[in-house]
């Protein structure tokens, strides 16, 4: 199975420096005018794409395998999560908002 993940947003520009600063370096490319991708790992895409009636309506959870090694590589590009939480299972999850304000959830145990 694979993975091909939207965010609505306003403003092209603006997203994809917000992700590119989120993500670090990942491979991405403009398919469009309207949208641009990031390739995670093989098969596995997040995408923004200009929807301004949806724009900050979208959630979506990215699961990683250092997330202490993921939050202080998002820090040096100067974005920080919102919160964060510990589940009862040790699972822990960073919440970030993009500029419309789309929940993006990262997780990980260590």
């Amino acid at each position: 199975m694979d993975i091909f993940a939207g965010v609505p947003v306003s403003s092209l520009p603006r997203a994809v420096d917000w992700f590119d600063r989120l993500l670090g370096d990942v491979e991405s490319y403009h398919p469009n005018d309207i949208e641009r991708i990031w390739t995670l790992i093989a098969h596995d895409h997040v995408y923004v794409v200009v929807a301004p009636d949806d724009a900050g309506h979208g959630r979506l959870t990215l699961f990683v395998d250092d997330l202490d090694g993921f939050l202080s590589s998002a820090a040096e590009r100067n974005v920080v999560p919102e919160s964060q939480e510990t589940y009862k299972n040790g699972v822990r999850k960073a919440v970030f908002r993009d500029p419309d304000g789309n929940e993006i959830g990262v997780g990980g145990k260590g």
